[in-house]
């Protein structure tokens, strides 16, 4: 008897175990504050300028074509966790995001939550995106629909097996992922203010120019400072001042449109693309971001 009451109480522990454990690691979702400022009803050419500042087409164009505006999909993104692929976010209502809603966008962007309820992977840039205001996710929305729609889905992602359990996201999410809106900081004046809002959040630039630590979260002493990239076959430019050096903020903003440096270089590889959608933008956002990046505290390049 004794000991079929100690079977009954190990069974009751694990269950109760498993069922804190599905609780805890569950999606959030906006809150419903946020869900307030999400309607259908975006602008599409305020959504274009979210686009071009969030990078979109640098990943999720179709490989192999040169309209960046064809939104198929397939880009392999390689990872000390495996090759992810950029899935296709065009129109189409079978292959694509055709039939989300804004809402849909919204909670994918800024929670990194899909339409069904998954986590998504932080290959893809959420904790940069969770910065954005919900109603820049309503204009790109807006935009999204005004593209082609692009037939096909790209192959799964190859990674491993232990990897493929989503819930377990949840996990990561509890070390690295701060949800929400950064606040202006009132010591500071407006371009100083758009041009975090606009690094931090959508151009997600700490995403590439910092190092990472094992469990793939950007280590803080390095962000901004670069370093090498997680699957040891390139290196990331430190942007910080130490880097940086003397350019000026007229300088790294002509840079940002041009793609030129002012020792009369040329920015390359996935830069070059960030050179072509910032170039999208207002001068006055271009401004903006290298006012902010000025401002960063200077840290060295860290070793590989």
């Amino acid at each position: 008897m004794r000991g079929r009451l100690l079977l009954v109480a190990v069974i009751l522990a694990g269950c109760t175990g498993i069922a804190a454990v599905w609780f805890v690691t569950a999606p959030q979702r906006l809150t419903a504050a946020e869900a307030e400022a999400v309607s259908d009803s975006g602008d599409a050419e305020r959504g274009k300028l979210v686009f071009a500042a969030g990078d979109c087409a640098s990943c999720h164009a179709s490989p192999g074509q040169a309209d960046r505006l064809r939104l198929g999909g397939g880009l392999a993104l390689a990872s000390p966790y495996g090759t992810f692929r950029a899935p296709n976010i065009s129109s189409d209502r079978t292959d694509g995001i055709g039939n989300w809603t804004a809402g849909d966008l919204a909670n994918a962007l800024l929670r990194g939550v899909s339409p069904d309820g998954s986590h998504y992977y932080p290959v893809f840039p959420y904790p940069s995106f969770t910065h954005m205001r919900p109603e820049d996710a309503v204009d790109l929305m807006a935009y999204l629909r005004t593209l082609p729609a692009v037939a096909g889905r790209p192959p799964d992602h190859e990674i491993n097996p232990l990897f493929r359990i989503r819930r377990f996201v949840a996990f990561w999410k509890m070390l690295y992922f701060k949800p929400g809106l950064v606040a202006p900081d009132p010591a500071r004046d407006e371009k100083w203010n758009r041009g975090r809002y606009l690094a931090e959040g959508a151009g997600h630039c700490a995403e590439c120019h910092s190092s990472r630590d094992m469990l793939g979260g950007i280590k803080a002493s390095t962000r901004y400072a670069g370093g090498q990239d997680p699957v040891g076959t390139g290196f990331y430019p430190n942007i910080t001042p130490a880097r940086l050096g003397d350019w000026s903020e007229a300088q790294l903003a002509s840079m940002l449109k041009t793609g030129i440096t002012p020792n009369h270089g040329r920015v390359g590889s996935s830069m070059a693309d960030v050179v072509t959608n910032l170039a999208m933008l207002p001068e006055s956002d271009r401004e903006a971001i290298a006012v902010f990046v000025k401002s960063l505290p200077s840290r060295p390049t860290p070793g590989p």
